[in-house]
């Protein structure tokens, strides 16, 4: 079992950045893909981007690639999100989730596939 925290949300400018952390709690975390997701006021919850096991493989939102950045840190059950070069559209509360399926590909980009979720944090990016 994998318990995601997110954490490094805030209010920043258009073009500023931002980096989101999420630390998962559980030994399960090095067997876990990785996935971060937002949702903005009215809309539905989009995928943003999501890492495989090991960190080797990514994939992102066509919206976010080339700006955001995600990563993880296995000896600390960390994932990050790195995003520059903010815009209005990025406000979002950004969600870090969990696919321990033991699936034999990935990541996914379908939000069902993820098992455990986090509580959010709020992006707000000003114009």
């Amino acid at each position: 079992q994998v318990q995601p925290v997110e954490s490094g949300g805030g209010l920043v400018q258009t073009g500023g950045s931002l980096r989101l952390s999420c630390a998962a709690s559980g030994r399960a975390f090095s067997a876990a893909f990785m996935g971060w997701f937002r949702q903005a006021p009215g809309k539905e919850r989009e995928f943003v981007a999501a890492i495989s096991r090991s960190g080797e493989y990514t994939v992102y939102a066509d919206s976010v690639k080339g700006r955001f950045t995600i990563s993880r840190d296995n000896a600390k059950n960390t994932v990050y999100l790195q995003m520059n070069s903010l815009k209005p559209e990025d406000t979002a509360v950004y969600y870090c989730a969990a696919d321990l399926s033991g699936r034999t590909y990935g990541p996914v980009k379908d939000g069902y596939q993820y098992d455990y979720w986090g509580q959010g944090t709020q992006v707000t990016v000003s114009s």
